[in-house]
């Protein structure tokens, strides 16, 4: 699969998001300004986000309305939640990729 190189970015960044702090997934988002947001996963006893959700909830709290891209970096795949909250905010495909950088489906 070829990818444009900003979508070939976010996933770079997913990916050292996750790499960066040992978590389990990382995300990237592009915003409708270019802007790029990075997160892992969060797993605390009184609070769990999926590394899409909070990658999210950075851009929307940075003033997004809406996004281009999103990207995992994950062994697994999305959950709905995550694939919920990309179309909410316009992105018509979450970019899925393993550990290694390459891209599934």
């Amino acid at each position: 699969m070829t990818l444009d190189p900003e979508d070939s970015k976010i996933i770079t960044l997913a990916r050292s998001a996750r790499a960066r702090n040992g978590s389990a997934e990382g995300a990237a988002v592009r915003d409708e300004t270019g802007r790029t947001y990075a997160a892992a996963n969060v797993a605390l006893e009184a609070l769990t986000l999926s590394a899409v959700q909070v990658a999210v909830a950075m851009a929307i709290s940075s003033g997004a309305q809406s996004l281009e891209a999103a990207a995992l970096v994950s062994e697994g795949g999305p959950s709905a939640a995550d694939e919920a909250v990309a179309s909410e905010l316009g992105v018509k495909a979450l970019l899925v990729a393993g550990p290694d950088g390459t891209v599934r489906g």
